[in-house]
C-alpha cells in the first residue's frame, strides 16, 4: 500500500491497536560481525556506550545451548519476541510491534474489509476493552457494547495480552465461532458470548432526513472510502431541505487523520484549526488546518458521541465544538488522542510508535481524558433492549432550537 520506509499517519484505538530492530540491527559503531549463532547477523552500528547489548547475546546463547526445546525454536520468533519486550517496556499501549502477519491485518482493518467479528478493542487501565462494535457486524448483533471488558478469549485469559495478540485470537475465517467472556460495568458476573465470524465490510456512513429539515449523518469510521462517501452525502444534503445537521460519531473508533480533517473542512472555514499535534518531548506544536470546501458552514451542527467515540472521532468533535460552538451530546468519549507513526520494517513487519498527542483547537488534551459532553444523556439497558435512543432524541431536540 505504501513504499518501504514511507511514514503513514494513523489515528486509531485498537485498537486495534510499532526503530528499526529487524533481524539483528542494533546501535554501535563497530564493524559488522557474524555472531556464532546460525542465521543471525548483528550489525552493531552506533550503539550507545551506556548500553551493554552483550547481555542480549549471552541470553540468546543460553537459550540455544540449554533450552530443552531449542531445536524447535524459530530464531526469527526470538527476534520478534525481543522487539515486543523492548516496546512493552515503554508501557504505552499504543506503541506496538507488528510482525508481517499482524501488519497486514492492521492495514486490512483501516481499508475497511477483513474476516472476524467486527469490533475495535484496546487496553484501558490494563484491561482489554471494547472501544466499539462496528456497524452491522456479528459483534454488534451478538450484543457487544462499547466499554465491555473481555476477560477471556476461548479458554485463554486476556490478562497480560497485547491488543495485537488479542486481535489474532479473535480473528478467524468466516463461519467459525469465537467465545468471549465479557464483563460489563453493571453486571454482577461475566457472561460468555459466542460470535460467528464473517467477512466484515464496514460502511463508512449513512444519512437521512429527520423532522423535515434536520440532516442526520452517522459516520461509522474514518476509513479510506469515507471521504468519497461523505462528499456524495454532502452533495445530497445541499440539495435537500436540510437547515441543521446532527453528526453522529457514536461507536466510531477512528481511522485516518486526513479523512477527519477533510470531513471537518466541509463544516469549517478554510484555514481554521482542526487539530493540534503536540510534540511535548520536542517542545513544539503543529496545527492542522481546514482546507475547505466549507459548503456546510451555514448549517448549525449538533454532535453525538459516546464512550465508543475515539481518536479521529474525538478530533472532529473537538474541532466542531471549538470552532463552531457545536454542542456535544451523549456520553464522555473514549480518550484516545495520541499520534502513532507507522514505520515499515525490512521484512514486512512494522513499528507503530507514539510520537505526539492530539489537542483540540483550544488546547484540550484528548488522550487519557476524552471529551465531556455539553449535554449528558445515558442510554439504559431497557432503552437499548426496546430500541429507544434518548441520545439521538435529545440531539434532534437541540437541533430544532438552533
Amino acid at each position: 500500500m505504501n513504499p518501504m520506509g514511507k511514514k503513514i499517519w494513523f489515528v486509531f484505538f485498537v485498537g486495534f491497536i510499532l526503530v528499526a530492530f529487524g533481524l539483528g540491527f542494533f546501535w554501535g559503531k563497530e564493524q559488522a560481525r557474524v555472531v556464532p549463532i546460525e542465521g543471525v547477523v548483528n550489525l552493531e552500528a552506533g550503539k550507545p556506550s551506556a548500553v551493554d547489548f552483550s547481555l542480549f547475546w549471552d541470553s540468546w546463547i543460553q537459550i540455544q545451548e540449554k533450552y530443552a526445546k531449542s531445536s524447535s525454536v524459530n530464531p526469527q520468533d526470538l527476534v520478534y519476541g525481543a522487539i515486543r519486550g523492548m516496546v512493552a517496556s515503554l508501557q504505552d499501549p499504543y506503541t506496538v510491534f507488528l510482525d508481517p502477519k499482524e501488519a497486514k491485518m492492521f492495514l486490512d482493518d483501516v481499508a475497511g474489509s477483513f474476516e472476524g467479528v467486527g469490533m475495535e478493542i484496546g487496553l484501558k487501565k490494563g484491561i482489554l476493552t471494547v472501544i466499539a462494535p462496528l456497524e452491522g457486524t456479528p459483534a454488534q448483533k451478538a450484543g457487544i457494547r462499547a466499554g465491555d471488558m473481555i476477560l477471556k478469549i476461548g479458554d485463554k485469559n486476556t490478562d497480560g495480552l497485547s491488543t495485537e495478540e488479542a486481535v489474532a485470537l479473535i480473528r478467524g475465517p468466516k463461519g467459525s465461532v469465537v467465545k468471549l467472556s465479557v464483563m460489563r460495568s453493571n453486571w454482577e458476573q461475566p457472561k460468555d458470548i459466542e460470535i460467528t465470524r464473517a467477512v466484515i465490510e464496514v460502511p463508512s456512513l449513512k444519512w437521512e432526513m429527520k423532522e423535515g429539515d434536520i440532516a442526520y449523518v452517522h459516520i461509522f469510521q474514518f476509513s479510506e472510502k469515507a471521504a468519497r462517501d461523505f462528499q456524495k452525502a454532502a452533495g445530497e444534503i445541499e440539495k435537500s431541505s436540510a437547515k441543521k445537521i446532527v453528526v453522529d460519531l457514536r461507536n466510531n473508533p477512528g481511522g485516518y487523520l486526513e479523512i477527519a480533517r477533510y470531513i471537518g473542512g466541509w463544516f469549517l472555514e478554510r484555514g481554521q484549526v482542526v487539530v493540534v499535534e503536540d510534540f511535548a518531548a520536542e517542545g513544539k506544536k503543529q496545527e492542522y488546518l481546514s482546507q475547505g470546501p466549507s459548503r456546510l458552514l451555514s448549517l448549525p451542527v449538533v454532535v453525538l458521541m459516546n464512550e465508543g467515540s475515539a481518536s479521529a472521532s474525538e478530533i472532529l468533535a473537538g474541532a466542531l465544538r471549538d470552532n463552531r460552538g457545536a454542542q456535544l451530546v451523549g456520553a464522555k468519549s473514549f480518550g484516545k488522542g495520541s499520534v502513532q507513526e507507522l514505520q515499515n520494517l525490512r521484512d514486512g513487519s512494522s513499528l507503530k510508535i507514539t510520537v505526539a498527542n492530539w489537542l483540540t483547537p483550544k488546547g484540550t488534551l484528548i488522550n487519557g481524558q476524552g471529551l465531556e459532553p455539553d449535554v449528558k444523556v445515558e442510554l439504559g439497558e431497557q432503552d437499548l433492549e426496546e430500541g429507544k435512543d434518548a441520545q439521538l432524541d435529545k440531539a434532534i431536540e437541540i437541533a430544532k432550537g438552533l
